[in-house]
């Protein structure tokens, strides 16, 4: 596996690092040079070559100038900003609410026939109930304190439920089942919750796999992720969202989640969890 789910975009980032060397290099000068022209402290230049900071537009412009390749700043600007969006921060994405990364994560699973999703910590948002949503929602905007648009982006959240109905997507779904024991909202909340994964299991477009608490482990327990048609995978940490579209990486999240398929149950022993789940929720 990855040794970090921000691997790609550090990867990503040294290789931008490294264009722009090559562009100091290929005009004859060298950093304290291109730092002076620049008109910036030669430790930028530094931070920006090491891959410890990323430049901005603007520096990416100064920099083509300064090194007589100005027609190679749109391109440089673009991978720039294509490396940016690998690794986001939550409060980042968050700073004018929620409905907006609802909306965008709508248009992925619009785009996408096959959406394979491993979740450890809540329950997937195309099975989330209105009751359940609100409740998380609340709780991640006042962890974050990011503004409140909560009723707008459960609205979004759970447009992404139509795709179970229509579209010819299909969705296969691994989930712990402690995620079905941990609470979120009020008891009625959560029994809403699982009731509601009862109902979308029989659907021919869900294959739904609970991994029971005392499974052996050949695959250990890993943060939330979703596979979109082996094209793109979206990785949920903490703090941040991890865009990763490197085909190394994600061969290495198709292999587990293969692993951790095999260390799930599915049908009537799926469903003998979940009631299990309801019952200690009484």
């Amino acid at each position: 596996m990855p040794a970090s789910p921000s691997s790609s975009a550090q990867a990503a980032r040294q290789a931008l690092a490294l264009r722009l060397a090559h562009l100091i290099r290929d005009a004859h000068i060298n950093g304290r040079e291109l730092s002076t022209r620049c008109g910036w402290n030669p430790a930028k230049t530094s931070r920006i070559l090491h891959a410890k900071a990323a430049p901005s537009d603007a520096d990416i412009r100064a920099w083509c100038t300064a090194c007589g390749a100005e027609d190679q700043a749109d391109d440089l600007i673009a991978t720039n900003r294509a490396v940016d969006s690998m690794y986001m921060e939550w409060r980042r994405l968050h700073q004018a609410g929620m409905r907006r990364v609802q909306q965008d994560v709508f248009a992925r699973n619009a785009a996408a026939k096959l959406c394979r999703a491993y979740t450890s910590n809540v329950i997937p948002g195309f099975f989330q109930t209105v009751a359940y949503a609100e409740a998380l929602m609340r709780a991640i905007t006042d962890f974050q304190g990011t503004p409140d648009d909560i009723t707008e982006a459960v609205a979004a959240r759970l447009a992404r439920s139509r795709f179970l109905y229509e579209g010819g997507h299909h969705f296969v779904v691994l989930i712990e089942e402690w995620v079905l024991r941990s609470r979120i909202g009020t008891i009625q909340t959560m029994a809403g919750q699982l009731n509601h994964l009862l109902t979308v299991m029989p659907l021919p477009s869900v294959s739904l796999g609970v991994i029971p608490l005392g499974a052996p482990r050949t695959v250990w327990p890993l943060e939330a992720f979703y596979l979109y048609d082996n094209q793109h995978t979206v990785v949920e940490t903490l703090t941040a969202v991890i865009n990763v579209r490197q085909p190394r990486e994600i061969s290495d999240y198709v292999r587990a989640f293969t692993g951790l398929a095999k260390l799930a149950v599915r049908g009537d022993a799926a469903r003998a969890l979940i009631r299990s789940a309801i019952d200690a929720l009484e």
